[in-house]
Parts: C-alpha cells; sequence; structure tokens
C-alpha cells in the first residue's frame, strides 16, 4: 500500500500570465492532491502538493507541458514526508 508523501516545486519559464496557476490546481484536482499553488515576485510558479508518489509523478509530467501558452524550462523538486495539513489544492496569494 503507498503513503502520501509531499512534493515542493519551484518551476522556471514563461509560467506567469498563462493561467500556469489555474492549470496547476486543476491537474491537482484531477489526481487528488492536496496543497497549493503561487506565483513568485521573481516570475516563477511555486508549489506544494500532497499524495500517492504515483499521483504526484503524473502531476509533475503535465506539469512540465503545462497549459499550452506556457513554456517551462526546469522544475527544480524537494520531496518530503506528507505534512497532512491540506484538505483541497488551492491558488494563494504571491510570494
Amino acid at each position: 500500500m503507498s503513503e502520501n508523501v509531499g512534493i515542493h516545486v519551484l518551476i522556471e519559464g514563461r509560467v506567469q500570465g498563462v493561467g500556469f496557476r489555474f492549470f496547476t490546481k486543476e491537474q491537482a484536482q484531477k489526481l487528488g492532491l492536496t496543497g497549493w499553488v503561487r506565483n513568485t515576485f521573481d516570475g516563477d510558479v511555486e508549489a506544494y502538493a500532497e499524495g500517492l508518489k504515483e499521483d504526484l509523478e503524473i502531476w509533475l509530467t503535465r506539469l512540465q507541458r503545462g497549459p499550452s501558452s506556457a513554456f517551462v524550462t526546469n522544475i527544480k523538486k524537494d520531496w518530503s514526508p506528507a505534512q497532512g495539513k491540506f484538505r483541497k489544492f488551492q491558488v494563494v496569494s504571491t510570494l
């Protein structure tokens, strides 16, 4: 049986102003993930998600493609144990 894990990601490229946060949220919800996504002031998109590792891997693959108007150059990943404090996946304020 798989356990929930967490992943913190920083998505670099043309990812702001192209619907990337809402794409990220939609894909997370389709996979039953919880967590958050936000823009950063330096032009990247940052997200944290929890769920089954297999589902998170699918999510990462979808983020690499992004919405049609985005262009992802890199995704920095940091895996961790799940915190279990999120009930849903949501867009949060820019940091």
